[in-house]
């Protein structure tokens, strides 16, 4: 016999039930997806059919090798570039967030310039930093992929700092607490749940980051790169252009699911609100 939810351990039972939602909303939009097509009589190049898609993944290159496994390198090179630049982002946006919370006056001066930063859309800022630095380079792909990633570090470590109880700050300067003991062991510490509230949201921001990066002219590997290739040959293989897609999905949703898997073995705590003041 088959085991039932009822029968099934309390932890197994619980992870089930986390992930029927997620597989109902994707059974919902397969089922709407493919009852649209037919009903509105949509053609193959403008929606391809969701089998046609997922074919894509078993069909067989040239070399007679498995698709997935022709595009591996692109995705581990996008996956890099988009790891370096989470990296190199998530320091600079916590070096900030420091800096502003000990400084009232850099935050000040210089808090306005960084929410203004993020006004310039990354299109017209890619195809620079992608001259200066080099197209073959990775770290012009990682820079852009920092400029998406430090600001929501910073905005939400600094909400994070200044959510401490004044009170405690106060208690344990009366104890003679050192500055740097007062932010190691409380103020960092309260702002953990705030970092990594951004850190989720920088993750995948990075992977896009990475492929817009490698959309101007000289790149040789990445997603983007790849989803150029496939737009070019849209009108005689749609699916092709569907399943690169999901494929540069899936690297930002492991990035935040590698992130949440973090979170819940550092943080055991969360304060109200956390989870939707990033902004």
């Amino acid at each position: 016999m088959g085991a039932t939810a009822e029968s099934l351990p309390t932890g197994a039972r619980g992870r089930l039930l986390r992930r029927l939602p997620s597989a109902s909303l994707l059974l919902t939009i397969i089922v709407v997806w493919e009852g649209a097509k037919a009903l509105f009589a949509i053609p193959t190049y403008q929606l391809p059919h969701m089998h046609d898609i997922l074919s894509v993944f078993i069909s067989r290159g040239g070399s007679g090798h498995y698709w997935i496994l022709l595009i591996a390198r692109s995705v581990a090179y996008t996956a890099w570039e988009a790891l370096m630049g989470f990296v190199l982002g998530g320091a600079a946006g916590l070096a900030l967030a420091v800096a502003f919370a000990y400084s009232r006056l850099l935050e000040r001066g210089l808090l306005p310039y960084v929410v203004a930063s993020q006004t310039v859309p990354i299109l017209a800022i890619a195809p620079m930093i992608v001259v200066w630095l080099g197209p073959a380079s990775w770290l012009s792909k990682a820079m852009i992929a920092a400029y998406l990633t430090f600001f929501p570090v910073t905005i939400n470590m600094l909400r994070g700092f200044k959510s401490v109880d004044p009170d405690a700050v106060a208690l344990m300067r009366s104890l003679a607490a050192a500055p740097r003991q007062v932010f190691l062991k409380l103020q960092f510490p309260a702002a953990l749940p705030y970092l990594f509230t951004a850190l989720r949201i920088s993750a995948t921001a990075s992977v896009i980051g990475a492929i817009v990066g490698e959309l101007p002219v000289g790149s040789r590997f990445g997603m983007g790169v790849e989803i150029i290739n496939a737009a070019q040959y849209y009108n005689t293989w749609p699916a092709r252009l569907w399943a690169v897609d999901i494929v540069a999905a899936s690297i930002g949703i492991g990035f935040y699911h590698l992130v949440a898997a973090v979170e819940r073995r550092v943080v055991r705590w969360r304060p109200a609100g956390a989870g939707d003041q990033w902004q």
